[in-house]
């Protein structure tokens, strides 16, 4: 459960993160219009779509392009400007981001010349964050525009001995780079080497040359070899309002995109304007009502100690009685009482002391009041009196105190806590006497109802007194909840010990044969031997605890109700874990004995095939019981034991528990056994393997024929390990027992 809790809550944070952002992107743009394309925000005024754009200029239309791979089936969502991919959008400042082209000229080409060019009608390459670059070890390059007008180049070479700087230096070794004049809005790249990599195409036969992103590209000697599989960097564009000048624009106000609370600024390249919120607002300039008020107040301002938001600024004041502007650069505050202050101090000084001391005392009475009246609501008195009539149980069962279970949980640190479970969090503690035991914090509410039950499954299961059931020791009623008190078990759980992702080595067949008839007995005990029947109501491998020996002990009795003698059934809210749970009893409501035979029906498949009890990722039926169900129908019941346990001399002991694990899964719960006759034939199954010559001739022919036939040769090769591989004889041997067994559930068994 606390896994599950931790889950839930790190996936609201995830759901919250990204629905905030949604709703910034969202703030960006018109209303009704498309905000997001694949992973790239379109802010306005950018669009894809008519009357989403700015409708003056069809220069801020965006294409959303949408393919699908043919060789893989998968979708991909891309922007486009012309026929440039964007990749990011910037208002302020304002920038494109688009993926620019890698020119590349490889050792074997005809022509020595390689190059490529890009055109970008409306908008101009940024000269201060991008960078023209060359990389090679005979190469050499220029840039310039379509129309002639600047050109500018770079050389770099190197030989396999060379030794290159540290990594992310472009000097001439093997790169370079350059810078390229402002406003360009197309270039063309040439590629060229001096000769034809002849003296270094072993080392690298290739150059290239590209205009990138400042950071986007940090050259190492690697890079020499792997540059061939980019293709593509990120280029960075000034876009801007186009036609008019800022001054222009102001004039024309039909026109003019910057709107309230916003001003217009002149580009690096001096064509157009664009649009930025004036200061104290933030937000899209180019929207109506897009740059709202920020609030100076919440962050760094020059308050002294008052601050006031007002619209697109802040004011400062001082407190009443101070005097002062209240702006720390300035006069600030000062207060006119400094002299009188370190009297005053002293007066508090002594005043609060004394009341300090006073409300200690005072706490200290309320703390042992409230105790005295957690004790009472929790029936304490009750319990008291209840013990005190059950002779020779009363020394059983201990009255712990509060300070008590806190010196030996160490306050309940979190480092003692064992399990959180569906009714509290188990901690372990140590007693004065150095003794273990485990400490449950109950979820028990409060009301009158349910501190009579509680108290009742306390009295009760004082006097119960099974090796396979946790003692209970003691509790706590001085506590907003309850504290129950266990003996403390050191093996861990049975759903531990069998899954194969937590244990290597897991449990054999007779252990877990064995564990199986101790719980069978321990619930059996509960429904049949307890002076008032107890239906568990969650059994399950989790609440089945091991100790050092491996022996049962069923836990949790926090879900447990009592059954008067003189009712069969009652009626309860569904409690109990998925995969566990009796379907009879989640439809009806109707508690009995039979719902703990079904969920321990379910503990036997998890002993048998080593699966949990449901997972929504189970390729087969994500319920264990209606697969196992199904496997046994179709006779393949092989096939989901596990294969770590599986073995010629266990095969009529798995089929036989087999056999009763159905039964006890069955959906009418009339039709499934009690678990005193489940325990007796457990019991009944390990006696008869400790004296197996007592069957002797009585033996059919066929399962004869199947188990000491042509099989007893194999018996010795058999599995090699938890995990080893099963001889072809002892193959043949399980499928002759597959089919007996299929015989044997066609004929109703």
């Amino acid at each position: 459960m606390g896994l599950l809790s931790s889950l839930h809550f790190k996936l609201a944070v995830l759901v919250t993160t990204t629905a905030a952002a949604l709703a910034a992107a969202e703030a960006q743009t018109k209303p009704g219009c498309n905000y997001t394309c694949g992973n790239v925000s379109i802010p306005y005024p950018f669009g894809t779509s008519e009357n989403c754009y700015r409708d003056e200029d069809l220069y801020f239309f965006l294409n959303c392009t949408t393919t699908i791979s043919p060789s893989s089936g998968e979708a991909t969502t891309q922007l486009f400007s012309e026929d440039v991919q964007v990749l990011n959008i910037s208002l302020d400042p304002p920038e494109l981001t688009v993926s620019g082209d890698v020119s590349k000229h490889c050792y074997g080409f005809n022509d020595d010349v390689s190059g490529n060019w890009m055109m970008f009608p409306n908008y101009s390459i940024s000269n201060t964050k991008n960078r023209f670059t060359v990389v090679g070890c005979d190469t050499y390059a220029f840039v310039e525009d379509l129309n002639g007008t600047f050109t500018t180049g770079c050389v770099s070479s190197c030989s396999k001995e060379t030794r290159f700087e540290e990594a992310g230096a472009c000097s001439g070794v093997g790169c370079c780079q350059t810078s390229f004049p402002e406003t360009i809005r197309d270039y063309n790249i040439t590629l060229l080497s001096f000769k034809n990599y002849t003296k270094v195409r072993d080392f690298n036969p290739c150059g290239y040359a590209f205009i990138a992103k400042k950071g986007s590209f940090n050259f190492s000697k690697r890079e020499l070899r792997d540059l061939s599989n980019r293709t593509e960097f990120p280029v960075v564009l000034d876009w801007a309002v186009p036609n008019q000048t800022c001054r222009e624009a102001q004039k024309d106000a039909r026109r003019y995109a910057c709107k309230q609370n916003s001003t217009c600024k002149e580009p690096r390249s001096g064509i157009g304007y664009y649009c930025v919120c004036e200061d104290g607002f933030k937000g899209n300039p180019y929207l109506d009502t897009g740059c709202k008020d920020i609030n100076e107040c919440d962050g760094d301002n020059r308050c002294s100690r008052i601050c006031h938001n007002v619209d697109g600024n802040y004011t400062c004041s001082c407190p009443w009685g101070y005097g002062g502007d209240g702006y720390k650069d300035r006069s600030g505050c000062k207060s006119p009482f400094k002299e009188i202050s370190l009297g005053i101090s002293v007066c508090f000084l002594v005043i609060f002391t004394l009341v300090s001391t006073l409300c200690w005392g005072n706490k200290q009475r309320a703390l042992k009041q409230l105790k005295r009246q957690y004790f009472e609501r929790n029936g304490g008195n009750y319990l008291l009196q209840l013990l005190h009539q059950q002779q020779g149980y009363i020394d059983r069962t201990k009255i712990f105190t509060e300070d008590e279970l806190k010196i030996a949980t160490n306050n309940f640190h979190e480092s003692r806590i064992l399990g959180h479970g569906g009714q509290g969090t188990v901690y372990k503690g140590i007693l004065p006497d150095n003794s273990f035991v485990a400490i449950k914090k109950s979820r028990v509410g409060g009301d009158s109802r349910q501190v009579k039950d509680f108290i009742n499954e306390v009295t009760v299961l004082s006097q119960v007194n099974h090796r396979n059931v946790v003692k209970l020791f003691g509790c706590c009623l001085e506590t907003e909840v309850p504290l129950l008190v266990y003996e403390f078990v050191d093996n861990g759980t049975l759903f531990d010990r069998i899954d194969p992702l937590k244990n290597e080595h897991s449990l054999s067949w007779e252990t877990r044969l064995r564990i199986a008839a101790e719980t069978a007995g321990a619930i059996s005990y509960l429904h049949s031997s307890a002076s008032i029947p107890i239906i568990h109501r969650d059994i399950k491998s989790a609440n089945i605890l091991l100790d050092h020996n491996h022996m049962a002990k069923v836990s949790d009795f926090g879900a447990s109700r009592l059954i008067p003698l003189d009712e069969a059934q009652v009626s309860t809210v569904v409690q109990g874990t998925l995969g566990y749970l009796d379907p009879e009893y989640l439809l009806t409501g109707q508690l009995n004995e039979k719902s703990d035979v079904y969920s321990f029906g379910v503990v036997l498949l998890e002993l048998l095939t080593g699966k949990k009890p449901y997972e929504f990722l189970r390729l087969e039926q994500k319920n264990l019981a209606t697969y196992f169900a199904s496997s046994m129908k179709e006779g393949s019941l092989l096939e989901v034991i596990d294969k770590r346990v599986l073995n010629q001399k266990y095969v009529e002991q798995l089929q036989e528990v087999a056999f009763l694990a159905r039964r006890c899964i069955r959906v009418h719960g009339e039709k499934r056994p009690t678990m005193k006759e489940v325990a007796t034939e457990l019991e009944g199954l390990i006696a008869m393997k400790r004296h197996s010559w007592v069957k002797g001739e009585d033996m059919m022919f066929e399962e004869r024929e199947c188990l000491l036939g042509h099989a007893a040769a194999s018996t010795s090769a058999g599995y090699d390990g938890a995990y080893g591989n099963v001889s072809a004889n002892t193959f043949a041997t399980y499928d002759c027992i597959q089919k007996q067994m299929a015989f044997e559930i066609a004929d109703g068994r």
